[in-house]
């Protein structure tokens, strides 16, 4: 039974995942701090310090504090701006410009047949037409 455990724990997508959990965490670390220590300062400079703590309501002596849940709202898509804007957008950048082109063959349609032939090629490999290379239709 050890032995079987052990085998687990050593599969690729365990420890794949052990390590995307504790990047993850790290990452989230840095992005929170982003969020906390320059954005949230930034838009205090621009507006005032946004804080809704203050808001709530009580009904039966408890109380709804509907400001600490827009405070995480507010916190929530801060984070997300910031992971879009500074994260995903350029990762987005740098797959595009090192993307390799698109090899696929370029096809062309036969005159006699219909069916789909290089563009380059001279004569129909279905039909046997011949058929002068021309503009790309793929």
């Amino acid at each position: 039974m050890l032995k079987g455990f052990g085998a687990f724990l050593m599969r690729g997508n365990v420890v794949d995942l052990a390590v995307a959990v504790v990047i993850g965490a790290a990452f989230g670390a840095i992005i929170t701090s982003l969020v906390k220590d320059i954005i949230t300062p930034i838009i205090a400079a621009l507006v005032g310090k946004p804080d809704f703590s203050a808001i709530g309501f009580t009904i039966n002596n408890s109380r709804f504090a509907v400001g600490d849940f827009i405070n995480a709202v507010v916190s929530f898509l801060l984070v997300a701006a910031a992971i879009y804007f500074f994260v995903v957008v350029p990762m987005n950048a740098v797959t595009t410009r090192f993307k390799k082109p698109d090899e696929t063959p370029k096809l062309r349609e036969c005159p006699e047949c219909l069916s789909d032939i290089p563009a380059a090629a001279l004569r129909c490999k279905f039909c046997t037409a011949q058929s002068a290379p021309s503009a790309l239709t793929a």
